[in-house]
């Protein structure tokens, strides 16, 4: 059922938080992050689940904090949301997050804050049109706990029971995570990871995110006037 308000609640976070976080919005285009891309911090897996959901592998111990700052990974992340969310199967049935914590120590960790967690969270829970429908984290050091516990008083309980942590038990993630979408790094069936067809799909986007983050985020005045008619069109049709 649509939630009118919801919706509108969304939208305003939307341009709220493009407004209000430039290092992550200026400039914000596939070429500027292709660094994060060769990296292959970020990735989608060729096939979607059998709900139809796409899964995004996220790798963040292939992130070394002196080569770029933590910032560009959020921009990566974010431009592969904003390509996957075109898709209207992607906006009704969700999405699922991979993430392989191999290799992340306290030279990662240690960059992530409760000030960054908590504008990282607020931006994906609460103002983009992205449904997660799943978190699975794999192979998670014990320094994992130290940076869940940063971001869980951010999480709204249902994104909480949403969270499974595998370990390197790749038997318990092929329960949520069927092996034939999976690479064989995560003992799946789907062939050895390729990173280079979906840096492809997001550098070939280059100038529809360029058009797309050219305009300037919508100002509360403008959501507010947009507000306004769309209440009094919905008033025309009901005394209609």
């Amino acid at each position: 059922k649509f939630d009118y308000d919801r919706a509108l609640q969304l939208f305003v976070n939307y341009h709220s938080g493009r407004r209000g976080w430039p290092e992550l919005f200026d400039n914000l285009r596939p070429s500027a992050i292709k660094a994060v891309l060769d990296l292959g911090f970020v990735t989608v897996l060729p096939h979607p689940d059998p709900d139809g959901r796409r899964v995004i592998c996220l790798r963040p111990g292939r992130w070394m904090p002196h080569n770029y700052p933590i910032i560009e990974n959020l921009r990566a992340l974010y431009l592969t949301l904003e390509k996957l969310i075109q898709s209207e199967e992607t906006q009704v049935n969700g999405i699922v997050i991979l993430a392989d914590y191999n290799g992340v120590g306290l030279s990662q960790a240690s960059h992530l804050g409760p000030f960054l967690a908590k504008r990282v969270v607020g931006l994906l829970q609460d103002g983009f049109p992205v449904r997660i429908k799943a978190v699975n984290i794999i192979n998670e050091p014990r320094i994992f706990k130290g940076i869940f516990a940063i971001i869980r008083p951010f999480l709204k309980e249902k994104i909480t029971n949403r969270f499974f942590l595998h370990g390197s038990n790749l038997n318990s993630l092929h329960k949520n995570v069927p092996r034939h979408i999976l690479p064989q790094e995560y003992g799946g069936s789907a062939g050895v990871l390729d990173t280079a067809l979906w840096n492809q799909t997001l550098l070939a986007s280059e100038e529809e995110f360029v058009r797309h983050f050219s305009h300037s985020p919508v100002t509360d005045d403008e959501l507010l006037q947009q507000h306004l008619m769309s209440e009094s069109e919905a008033a025309e049709v009901q005394c209609e």
